[in-house]
C-alpha cells in the first residue's frame, strides 16, 4: 500500500497518473495547501520542504520499515524502480527518460509555475515578468514539440518522463500557449489525455477539490508569504 499525500496540482497529478497506470494500491491523504496543511509537523516529517506530493511506501521491496519519499521526480523514479514499470532497462532509453524527467523538474515546472504566478496569482500585474515567463514557457514547448517529431513519447515507450511533463501542459491556456502552434506536442497531449489511467486520475482529482486553492488573501499569504523565519 502506498500512502499518497496529495493536492490537485500538476506535481500531485504526476503521482496519481503513475499509480493508476501501474495498478498499485494506494490511499490518498489530501493536504490542502491553501489552508496551510503542508506545514503540520506530521507532514513535515515526511516532506521537509513543505511541498506536495509525498508518499510512504508501506511495503518496500527490501521488506523493512516503510519508506517515505518527497519531491515528485524522486517519487516517480522510486515507484518506477519499485514496480519495474515505465522506466526502461535499456541503457539509452533509460538515459533519455531521466533526461526528460529532469528537464521537466528543472525547466518546464519552475518556468510554467512562475508563468502561473505572475499571470494569475500576483496581486500586481508586472508586464516584464509576465512576458518573461510566457516567452520562456513558449520556448520550452517548442523544445518538447521538436523532441516529439516522429516519436509518440519523449523517450520511446510511455514513461515517467511523459507522466511528469503532461500535467504541466494541461493548463496551457493559463500559460498563454496555443497547442495548435505545436503540432507534435498536441498529438502527444491528446494521446495521453485519452489514456484510461489519465481519465481516472483526473476524475479522482475532481472529487477531492473543486475550489480554487488560492481563494483569498489568507491563502495567498500561506502559499507565497513564507520565509525561513516563518
Amino acid at each position: 500500500m502506498i500512502d499518497l499525500f496529495y493536492w490537485t496540482t500538476p506535481n500531485g497529478h504526476k503521482i496519481t497518473l503513475f499509480l493508476e497506470e501501474a495498478g498499485l494500491p494506494y490511499a490518498i491523504h489530501p493536504v490542502n495547501i491553501g489552508k496551510g496543511e503542508q506545514f503540520t509537523p506530521e507532514f513535515l516529517a515526511i516532506a521537509p520542504n513543505n511541498r506536495i506530493p509525498a508518499i510512504i511506501d508501506r511495503d518496500p521491496n527490501d521488506g523493512r520499515a516503510p519508506v517515505p519519499v518527497f519531491e515528485s521526480g524522486a517519487i516517480l523514479l522510486y515507484l518506477a524502480e519499485k514496480t519495474g514499470k515505465f522506466l526502461s532497462r535499456d541503457l539509452r532509453a533509460r538515459v533519455a527518460t531521466l533526461e526528460w524527467l529532469f528537464w521537466q523538474m528543472g525547466g518546464l515546472g519552475p518556468m510554467a509555475g512562475q508563468n502561473h504566478h505572475f499571470n494569475i496569482y500576483a496581486p500586481e500585474k508586472i508586464p516584464y515578468a509576465i512576458e518573461r515567463y510566457v516567452k520562456e514557457t513558449n520556448r520550452l514547448y517548442s523544445v518538447l514539440n521538436k523532441r516529439l517529431a516522429g516519436r509518440p513519447f519523449v523517450a520511446g515507450d510511455y514513461s515517467i518522463a511523459d507522466m511528469a511533463i503532461y500535467p504541466w501542459i494541461v493548463p496551457h491556456k493559463n500559460q498563454g500557449q496555443d497547442l495548435e502552434d505545436f503540432p507534435h506536442l498536441k498529438i502527444w497531449f491528446e494521446t495521453i489525455a485519452a489514456r484510461p489511467a489519465t481519465l481516472r486520475a483526473y476524475a479522482l482529482a475532481s472529487t477531492i477539490n473543486q475550489l480554487p486553492t488560492i481563494a483569498d488573501e489568507e491563502s495567498r499569504k500561506i502559499l507565497f508569504g513564507q520565509t525561513g523565519r516563518a
